[in-house]
């Protein structure tokens, strides 16, 4: 086996990838493969209600169907990346997309909900290998000419997954397809994942970082650990009655996330391979970039959850009703997201991000006064207003968030940072999920009537939605320590910072 090793990014074209059609076939494989982690992602979301009322699950099966999932998924990201560095993005991608599809097919075939909640944790540690190898292989198999078109393809397809997945969702959900209630949700993701499979071990070229970072598989088990302690508490919580345990456990997350720091240090000064890059948060933007992230996922993981259970469990409305009325916040989203990076940073800088904070704290209040002025009558029109505000905000925050984090990051980190940006986002949504059990669940009564459980629903979701906009309002202040003018990287380079900075070797 042969290598050929191109001069670094940026500097000049690859030069055995570029005048290779196959890349637009390798391109279409690995664009679906992240277009169906993107859509697996929200699809569920809208299927929660139907899961719960088919499988008999509890309250902390459910969060952990989305959160176990969400904290898989984060803790594999730098893991993730790193093993396709030193091993091959090709032949991770497809382990990735493999496991990802058998991760799919035990979820569709799951015989109990302790069987999904494994399943999806399982699915969540396949997109984490899967996912960072995306956008690394179209890296070291596009010249650089070529990536503005890609990384804008790229753009469309994130866009189209948010648009298309609760709608694909509810759709799925609604038929009932083969009498299989929500199964199809997962199973759908086969025939999709046999093809990437198949077509990517023939068309994706194999490249490798030759002086890729070691795995630090200490560290994490160390952040799957302290996430553990804290999150499990929370989700078992309120159905346990809080017992003692709980509270220790707790307590103790901290003292695990201390010595995480000690121990990334030893290893940072041994090798110079730790999870963590402790230096960056010496970089005043980058540490509130981070805080941000993490806050932004909290708020993220506690809206989407409450807002299909009060839909569908609350409102009665149906999967595909609650997935049509959601169709003016993605589209809302979709468009702000653009402008946000095209027109608006680049003319007035950090005041675009916060501007997007408030929105989204405004369209909150909104639907919350909305919420509580019509009750159990309330409409998707009168929806409608409060949804785009929301995402008019949230799409103003999302697309330049990452330029803003890592303006002032040395480029010799930008790996690292990028790859602890996304795990750390993660593992806010994660946290945001277990926290539904405290600021929704945990303010609906025990052993409701059934005509009790719709307005108590209504009443959770409007408790709910007070936590959310006093995250936005966190939100706002911590972007004040971001960079007034955060620096717009060209073609994508913020997204993809963790191969710009090494050398891809493609290996024929």
């Amino acid at each position: 086996m042969t290598s050929t090793e191109t001069s670094l990014p940026g500097s000049s074209d690859v030069p055995s990838a570029a005048g290779d059609r196959r890349r637009w076939f390798a391109l279409a494989i690995v664009m679906t493969a992240a277009f169906m982690d993107l859509v697996d992602v929200t699809i569920v979301n809208i299927a929660i209600p139907s899961i719960r009322r088919d499988s008999g699950a509890s309250v902390s099966h459910i969060q952990w169907i989305t959160a176990g999932y969400a904290l898989a998924f984060a803790a594999g990201l730098i893991t993730g990346g790193r093993l396709g560095d030193i091993h091959g993005r090709k032949r991770l991608f497809l382990v990735g997309i493999g496991g990802f599809t058998l991760a799919s097919a035990l979820c569709g075939f799951a015989a109990n909900p302790d069987m999904l909640v494994a399943a999806r944790i399982l699915q969540g540690g396949m997109a984490a290998m899967m996912v960072p190898q995306v956008l690394s292989i179209v890296h070291a198999t596009f010249p650089a000419h070529e990536r503005g078109k890609v990384f804008g393809l790229f753009g469309a397809v994130v866009g189209l997954g948010a648009v298309s997945g609760p709608l694909l969702g509810a759709l799925l959900t609604e038929w009932n397809l083969f009498g299989l209630e929500w199964r199809p949700i997962f199973l759908i993701n086969l025939p999709v994942g046999i093809m990437g499979l198949v077509l990517g071990s023939r068309f994706i070229t194999e490249s490798k970082a030759p002086r890729a970072l070691k795995l630090d598989l200490v560290g994490v088990a160390m952040v799957v650990l302290g996430l553990l302690m804290l999150l499990y508490p929370l989700t078992r919580g309120e159905e346990l009655d809080w017992p003692l345990w709980g509270y220790v456990s707790m307590a103790g997350a901290p003292l695990v996330f201390a010595a995480l720091v000690a121990y990334e240090k030893r290893k940072g000064a041994r090798d110079g391979s730790p999870l963590v890059e402790l230096s960056l948060f010496k970089v005043k933007s980058f540490a509130a970039g981070i805080a941000v992230q993490t806050v932004f996922g909290v708020g993220l993981g506690i809206f989407f959850l409450v807002w299909t259970l009060y839909m569908q469990t609350g409102l009665g409305w149906s999967p595909l009703r609650a997935g049509l009325t959601g169709v003016p916040f993605s589209l809302a989203v979709s468009t702000a997201a653009g402008l946000s990076v095209q027109k608006l940073v680049p003319r007035f800088g950090r005041g675009v991000l916060q501007a997007g904070a408030l929105l989204m704290a405004v369209g909150v209040l909104l639907y919350l006064w909305e919420a509580d002025r019509y009750g159990m009558s309330i409409s998707s029109w009168q929806m409608a207003l409060p949804l785009v505000v929301m995402g008019v905000g949230m799409g103003l925050i999302v697309a330049p968030l990452t330029d803003a984090v890592l303006s002032e990051v040395p480029r010799e980190h930008a790996g690292s940072a990028s790859g602890l940006i996304n795990t750390v986002q993660q593992m806010g949504n994660a946290l945001g999920l277990g926290l539904v059990s405290v600021v929704f669940f945990g303010v609906i009564g025990d052993d409701l009537s059934p005509a009790q459980v719709g307005p108590a629903f209504v009443d959770a979701f409007q408790h709910a939605l007070g936590w959310v906009a006093a995250v936005m309002g966190v939100i706002f202040l911590l972007m004040f320590a971001l960079p007034k003018r955060p620096a717009l990287h060209a073609e994508g380079a913020a997204v993809l910072p963790e191969v710009e900075e090494k050398e891809p070797e493609l290996v024929s």
